[in-house]
């Protein structure tokens, strides 16, 4: 499965909440996944709902990355083995945990020159 990202370039998240994420002075709903090919609308609402499939930017921005955080929603829960697996598959450890701390790690890795890439999942 092919995407398609909605702008190019790894933005740093700004805010997170009520829903959505601003990054790039531009407010996404829903959930999202950054990585340095871009960042793209991410259709889970909870962790359940997370797939091998839904993971595809991801696995396709291998090589362009060497850390995975995803942010979990209001707490930290793990991944469906299904989705676990098709990453370790691809020798990706995520480090998951709530969405807030997966923000914060992802800007701090950001500022670093660190090459990360992330999925959140959005809170209200």
């Amino acid at each position: 499965m092919s995407t398609k990202p909605r702008f190019k370039g790894q933005p740093a998240v700004d805010a997170y909440g009520d829903g959505g994420f601003r990054l790039a002075e531009q407010r996404f709903e829903g959930s999202v996944i950054v990585t340095p090919l871009g960042l793209y609308p991410w259709m889970p609402k909870s962790v359940e709902e997370i797939t091998p499939v839904s993971l595809a930017p991801i696995i396709e921005a291998i090589g362009h990355f060497d850390f995975v955080i995803i942010g979990s929603g209001e707490t930290t829960l793990r991944l469906p083995a299904d989705a676990r697996r098709r990453l370790e598959s691809q020798a990706i450890f995520p480090d998951v945990m709530a969405t807030g701390a997966a923000c914060r790690t992802y800007n701090l890795m950001l500022s670093e020159n660190r090459r990360v890439a992330a999925a959140f999942i959005a809170v209200v």
